[in-house]
């Protein structure tokens, strides 16, 4: 990080006031990471004692200044951090803080119910940081909140293209899809969730979403009526898509499958479905390169199985962990083939 101060003419002040301020840093960095430390112990009033005694030693610390802002965001005085967080990104010279900066300013008015104002600030810090995650993330979600679901959507590909391994962007995808009755894409997207999260509280909402999607339910909104879907060409494939899982559902019934059986069935039919259909496009955009390939790749493997075991583990944990236990040589085949399977956008 760098620091920055006030230039003060003349020669002798100058020296002085370098000297003065080399003994000085050191002792605000100091301070500034026992305030870190005790941020993340959640005492937040000592972190911002800490932050606050360091801007009195350097008051053009833009660390400070930002940890500062961070902590009374942490203790819900997030308003209160804004001359800081203002203070960081007019001062700073790093790419990744001044984003970082725009991210928090965006959360601010997010948790204040200022909505274009967050997301005013989280557009902004993409065009400094183009590569910064989060800020793609939190985007989404504020504009998932406003029922915005078109540019929240594209929010959430943008932070799973940046890290797919990112728990939340995929459930924020599945979600998404979710809203809009495309319920393969949703499906798929909780898989790869629960892939990444098997064992939370939010993974047994996402098995849970699962289940609900595979017995037929959809989204409504407080009228009674289905969300509504994106465009005529999207609500074409939904449809097809949605219907296959009517039939792929019926046809496990009728085979008298149930419990795992019956849910890897049809998880294994669906993905091969849309997989089947995904191979005859010329043109794919993110579901159908990101999605649909991956798991039909994952359909034609012989890791069902096990997959199915590890998504479902947060709804039978004793009888799944018994049957990893009893079958590792198949688990450790799920891992390798997660871990070497390439899949694009």
């Amino acid at each position: 990080m760098k620091f920055f101060t006030k230039a003060i003419p003349g020669i002798v002040l100058a020296i002085f006031s370098f000297t003065a301020v080399a003994q000085d840093k050191p002792a605000a960095a100091d301070l500034i990471k026992e305030g870190v430390q005790l941020n993340d112990q959640g005492n937040y009033t000592g972190a911002i004692d800490k932050y606050n005694q360091a801007l009195k030693i350097d008051s053009e610390n833009v660390q400070a200044s930002y940890e500062l802002a961070f902590s009374l965001f942490s203790s819900g005085k997030g308003n209160d951090g804004i001359p800081y967080i203002e203070k960081t990104i007019k001062g700073s010279s790093s790419v990744s803080l001044t984003a970082a900066s725009y991210d928090l300013l965006g959360s601010i008015y997010d948790q204040g119910h200022q909505t274009e104002k967050a997301i005013e600030a989280y557009k902004a810090g993409i065009k400094v940081n183009p590569k910064y995650q989060r800020l793609y993330y939190n985007l989404g979600i504020t504009y998932f909140r406003n029922k915005q679901y078109r540019e929240a959507e594209a929010g959430a590909i943008e932070a799973i293209k940046l890290d797919p391994k990112h728990a939340g962007s995929q459930r924020m995808y599945a979600l998404l899809a979710f809203h809009q009755n495309k319920r393969v894409p949703a499906l798929m997207a909780f898989c790869n969730f629960l892939m990444l999260e098997p064992q939370t509280a939010r993974s047994a909402e996402a098995l849970g979403n699962i289940q609900h999607i595979l017995q037929g339910g959809v989204l409504k909104d407080g009228k009674g009526n289905n969300t509504v879907l994106v465009s005529t060409k999207d609500n074409q494939e939904s449809s097809v898509l949605n219907m296959s899982i009517s039939m792929v559902v019926l046809s496990g019934q009728q085979k008298k499958l149930a419990g795992m059986d019956l849910l890897e069935y049809e998880l294994k039919t669906i993905f091969s479905i849309a997989g089947e259909q995904s191979a005859n496009k010329t043109d794919k955009d993110f579901f159908w390169a990101f999605y649909a390939d991956y798991f039909y790749q994952l359909a034609q493997s012989s890791n069902m199985s096990a997959f199915t075991r590890l998504i479902s583990l947060s709804a039978n944990k004793d009888a799944d962990a018994k049957w990893m236990s009893d079958n590792q040589k198949l688990v450790k085949e799920l891992d390798n083939w997660i871990a070497t399977t390439q899949r694009g956008f």
